[in-house]
């Protein structure tokens, strides 16, 4: 199997038209169309349900797609990799983030890098936890910020100076809005949105039992799509302080919850990691910066 066809197929898939896809990749349709025959043929299966005008992916083809993108990931990662070997003033270094207002720190050990190495090149890619220790245990990120404690039979870990704090999102003109702190009885009733991590790891710790009295309609991996739900009145929402605009302009209001419920977060790599020399130095800057917190 090879990755240009691998990247043949994936531009079908895209493109949901053989056609449309050949003018892409620049070449001929009847090409293009052998090296899918040629790759179903590989595979014993069947990946497309072909029509006059489209192409449609069968199961198989949404597995495929799937491996596929992982596979070509990783082969343009090892690329880099092998690229940046002898580049000690830049590259690339990959970097799977929870989100929170405390990357900040983080922040603030690339820009003040930067100034020694600007070849440096930095990309972020949030998500929660168990999707950025994915990531990362797959190679295709070098190291992850993630808001529950390590595996330390796996991970090296560094600790952020400051801990997220909890609290409940909520339109401004809601009721609730009175009050200073969020107690659970106060939540009764109330239409909610939680990460699956929070419901898993962090809620528990903070109301215990009572927690299966909660009226938890949704969940939301990422914190942006979650505060617009909460801004047209669909849902209160339970997550991170100052990740909101909660300005007289922005119709929404944060009240942190009580008693309070803070969430640490931590830098982790895998252990025996074997790194670029650029990433090798941001890591070394990392331990510099927050080995004593």
């Amino acid at each position: 199997m090879e990755l240009r066809v691998l990247n043949y197929f994936l531009e079908v898939a895209r493109e949901g038209s053989i056609t449309g896809a050949a003018k892409v990749l620049h070449i001929s349709q009847p090409t293009l169309s052998k090296q899918l025959k040629d790759l179903e043929y590989e595979l014993g299966s069947k990946l497309f349900v072909r029509s006059n005008y489209s192409v449609k992916l069968t199961d198989e083809g949404i597995l495929l797609r799937k491996r596929a993108e992982d596979i070509l990931e990783m082969a343009n990662k090892t690329l880099e990799e092998f690229s940046n070997l002898n580049d000690i003033t830049g590259g690339d270094v990959r970097i799977g983030c929870a989100e929170s207002c405390h990357i900040k720190y983080l922040a603030d050990v690339i820009k003040d890098f930067r100034v020694r190495y600007p070849g440096l090149r930095f990309h972020i890619k949030s998500g929660d936890t168990r999707q950025v220790t994915e990531d990362m245990e797959r190679g295709l990120s070098d190291f992850a910020v993630i808001v529950e404690p390590p595996d330390l039979s796996k991970y090296n870990y560094l600790t952020l100076p400051e801990a997220d704090v909890w609290g409940l999102l909520m339109p401004s003109d809601s009721p609730l809005a009175k009050k200073s702190a969020i107690q659970v009885e106060d939540l009764s009733g109330l239409p909610l949105i939680v990460s699956r991590q929070a419901l898993k790891v962090d809620l528990p710790r903070w109301c215990g039992e009572k927690l299966d009295d909660l009226n938890v309609i949704g969940s939301t991996n990422l914190f942006y799509n979650g505060s617009v739900c909460v801004k047209t009145g669909l849902c209160y929402m339970l997550t991170f302080d100052r990740l909101a605009d909660v300005s007289a302009e922005s119709g929404l209001c944060f009240r942190p919850l009580s008693p309070v419920l803070k969430t640490q977060m931590f830098i982790i790599w895998k252990k025996y990691q074997v790194f670029t020399p650029i990433a090798e130095k941001l890591v070394e800057e990392l331990k510099n910066r927050f080995a004593n917190v």
